[in-house]
């Protein structure tokens, strides 16, 4: 699929017919999941950005008791980041806390832009959560892409595409674009990530009982098992982080990490990252983080060394019982539970 004329060509095998059996099967199969009690643009978007790199199921504990602490969108934008990291806590990837954090003070200013191309503007908001807010709460005619989305497409389709690439996902996103020209976006794109989630899943799909079987060319080609194709994986590096766990009057120091790949400008106890081609023999702990294998050194210090201290522009004392508020990553928990 190289060409416009090709995604054209593949809306057109598209039927209206095809289209009611996918939004009948979704409206009677649905499951009642919190965020889809109504279109509260405040509430699907905290839904959308914590289901990213999360499952359904391990999110719903979150997302209820995120919901309970900002119970609105202006609650958000009037709370600390502490606050919000320390709800944050367990969900990981920390840095969409934190943008969310920066949105919502916007969104609180300014109000819910309505389209993708307004919310794209904003912090954290990519281009799958300005388009799943746009059209799940305001019905812009828009199409999601998510590994979902993707997994239905190229099934249905028979696409055999570099997925992953730039000029693939753009094609597939006018493919998504088009097929949810539709009179309520809304259920459409929800139907299609419902699909993926339950019917079109990654390993056995079930075929036999999907709304779409009949016109799906992987069910006619039996290439269920070959589509999508398989992104490539990174290669694992090795880092050894040395990290110093400066103590003053039962405070530690964190600084805002710009010394290391992983965890990239949060707050971390200061230290040393090198890149390694085996793992060191002696260490404290290992803690992996996407394609990061972290290995980790202690360097303990009682007494602060200001040389040490004054190289830092961004830096505070925090005392353990905040630290989570400072920092909630299960590297750095990792790291206070084993060395005090």
């Amino acid at each position: 699929m190289n060409k416009k004329k090709d995604i054209r060509a593949a809306v057109q095998q598209q039927t209206k017919q095809t289209q009611r059996a996918l939004l009948s099967w979704y409206e009677a199969n649905k499951r009642p999941l919190p965020w889809r009690l109504n279109q509260d643009p405040y509430r699907v978007w905290i839904s959308e950005v914590m289901l990213q790199q999360t499952t359904v199921n391990a999110v719903i504990p979150f997302y209820n008791r995120f919901l309970e602490s900002f119970k609105t969108l202006h609650e958000l934008a009037r709370a600390q980041e502490s606050q919000v990291l320390q709800n944050w806590s367990g969900l990981g990837y920390y840095s969409r806390a934190r943008n969310l954090h920066r949105a919502a003070k916007i969104l609180s200013k300014n109000g819910f832009s309505k389209t993708a191309a307004e919310l794209c503007e904003l912090p954290g908001f990519g281009p799958y959560t300005s388009r799943a807010v746009s059209s799940i709460c305001f019905e812009e005619k828009c199409g999601v892409l998510d590994g979902n989305v993707i997994r239905v497409l190229s099934r249905h389709f028979g696409l055999n595409v570099d997925w992953w690439k730039p000029k693939e996902r753009i094609q597939l996103q006018e493919l998504a674009d088009q097929l949810a020209q539709v009179e309520r976006p809304s259920n459409w794109n929800q139907a299609m990530m419902e699909l993926g989630a339950s019917i079109c899943s990654p390993q056995k799909p079930a075929c036999p009982i999907c709304p779409l079987r009949n016109s799906c060319i992987a069910f006619k080609e039996n290439l269920a098992a070959k589509l999508p194709l398989k992104k490539p994986r990174k290669t694992k590096q090795i880092w050894v982080w040395r990290a110093d766990l400066i103590k003053s009057k039962s405070k530690i120091l964190f600084v805002t990490n710009d010394y290391a790949p992983f965890l990239k400008n949060q707050w971390l106890p200061p230290g040393k990252a090198t890149l390694e081609s085996t793992p060191p023999k002696n260490f404290l702990f290992k803690h992996s983080i996407t394609h990061y294998e972290i290995y980790v050194i202690l360097r303990k210090s009682k007494k602060p060394p200001a040389k040490l201290i004054s190289q830092f522009t961004h830096k505070q004392w925090v005392a353990r019982e905040n630290i989570s508020g400072v920092s909630p990553t299960s590297l750095v928990s990792k790291l206070i539970s084993l060395s005090l």
